[in-house]
């Protein structure tokens, strides 16, 4: 039976910044940023991190595949939002998944993603791997310019892959070219042509070869060489040294999303089987204090699961507020006013107590009447029955539901203002009010078509907690 990849996904939020408005405003401190100055990269809202991006991605990737065949969850990440709390065990719960299922953390290397991936592929079981990061960086920096967030997760398993996994090569060597200490906020890099000529060329180079060649696979087969490395012209330096072909290299996607760290990899990696074909191969080569290299072939499998991703991705939507993404990062001091200064204390308890419901957006439907309703509790709210103990866990997650009524607010504080929320009404029944998120002037409306999204609530500055739930989002930008 083979193995290798039985699903993917990504996730790329929906806000480009566009680096020219970077430079405009820092060009009076750093003009040589200029160079850098065009395209975009994709910023994460106030209400993202890696945790809500790894379940959007996660959600793609399990489409239509039955969530009960997965055997083990893992979270790659170098901006993991808890230190002591398992980041994918929250992202287990949002996804739905059974309490058995196994969960890890993966972090302190950017090819913390592909490891995972290689794990995995060793354990031979149902692993969903995930992918995020969003990462700080100082103002007027390179990284700045060149720093984009994103997610992405991958199914590995057995039985009808839309990749099989032909093999891999593997090694670590602590080379530092960029490194952050525990509690730092940016990360610190050593210079640029040190790491190209020691770091890409030397280990990573010499790993895509010894791959091959451990693996008696020419260059010239393969189809996509995807080597994540955030610097122009690398990637087919490399790719001429190990004999792949300069039309194989893939796009770093560094114009239009950036390097987005950790989960960059499994980003090219989901992005190239959207246009992939049948029987083609796909190299996979990271770096981070040593390389991985996996080699993959796609199957006859691969269209259906490219047919539900198109239909998921979103468009991006162009951004020049930078003094938003700087508030949004921390890195802007605005004077919130009175109306932030609330207790967002979260009891350990309750969240124990309702962590389907809040974190998995569990209802309940009557197995007699067939009402449904949020939150789930004993007693219907249905007045035509009087029955106890009748409700059964309903998710309402990846339900779509239309907009009832909804309050553009400006007078409670927001990070994004103005805060939108409304009564909304799931197909098949139930209604809650809700949050909106990522909706901008003229997007919100009555009966326009939503669908749930897993975000920040709010932050407990107090005791250093975020809190988790779900928001809601237009479903189909331009459409009703």
């Amino acid at each position: 039976m083979d193995v290798g990849i039985l699903s993917y996904g990504c996730y790329v939020p929906r806000r480009r910044l566009q680096r020219d408005a970077i430079y405009q405003a820092n060009k009076w401190y750093a003009p040589g940023l200029g160079g850098l100055a065009k395209g975009e990269k994709a910023i994460s809202n106030w209400d993202e991190d890696p945790v809500t991006m790894a379940v959007e991605a996660g959600r793609y990737c399990l489409d239509g595949i039955d969530r009960s065949l997965v055997d083990s969850i893992s979270l790659a990440s170098t901006t993991l939002p808890f230190a002591d709390r398992s980041n994918a065990g929250i992202v287990k719960e949002a996804l739905n998944l059974s309490d058995q299922v196994m969960s890890a953390d993966q972090t302190g290397s950017l090819r913390a993603a592909t490891g995972s991936l290689m794990q995995s592929l060793r354990m031979g079981s149902n692993a969903l791997c995930l992918a995020a990061d969003r990462r700080k960086s100082k103002v007027a920096s390179v990284e700045e310019m060149n720093y984009g967030d994103a997610s992405a997760a991958v199914l590995m398993g057995s039985g009808e892959v839309i990749a099989k996994y032909l093999g891999g090569y593997s090694k670590t060597i602590d080379f530092v070219d960029h490194y952050r200490e525990t509690g730092a906020d940016f990360d610190y890099a050593w210079e640029a042509r040190f790491v190209r000529d020691e770091g890409y060329q030397k280990i990573l180079g010499a790993a895509i070869s010894s791959a091959l060649d451990r693996l008696q696979i020419s260059g010239d087969s393969i189809a996509h060489a995807l080597i994540s490395v955030p610097v122009r012209g690398v990637p087919q330096k490399l790719a001429a040294v190990a004999g792949i072909a300069a039309g194989a290299v893939a796009d770093t996607h560094m114009a239009t999303v950036g390097d987005t760290g950790v989960s960059h990899p499994m980003l090219m990696l989901a992005l190239t089987l959207q246009n992939a074909k049948p029987g083609e191969k796909v190299l996979l080569a990271s770096f981070g204090q040593g390389a991985d290299v996996l080699v993959f072939e796609t199957t006859e499998h691969l269209n259906t699961v490219n047919q539900r991703q198109a239909e998921l991705m979103q468009p991006g939507l162009p951004d020049s507020n930078y003094s938003r993404y700087l508030f949004h990062r921390g890195l802007l001091d605005i004077d919130k006013g009175m109306r932030a200064e609330l207790d967002e204390k979260q009891p350990g308890t309750s969240l124990a107590r309702d962590r389907k419901t809040v974190l998995g957006l569990i209802g309940g439907k009557c197995n007699e009447t067939g009402v449904v309703q949020f939150p789930k509790t004993a007693l219907p709210v249905n007045t035509t029955s009087r029955t106890v103990g009748t409700f059964e866990d309903y998710p309402l997650a990846d339900r779509c539901a239309r907009v009832i009524s909804f309050t553009a607010d400006r007078l409670a504080y927001s990070p994004d203002p103005p805060s939108y929320y409304g009564m909304i009404d799931f197909e098949g029944g139930g209604r809650m009010v809700a949050e909106f998120a990522d909706i901008e002037e003229g997007e919100a409306e009555v009966g326009r078509k939503m669908r749930m999204v897993f975000r920040i609530k709010a932050f407990d500055e107090l005791r250093g907690f975020r809190k988790y739930f779900w928001k809601a989002i237009p479903a189909q930008r331009g459409q009703s």
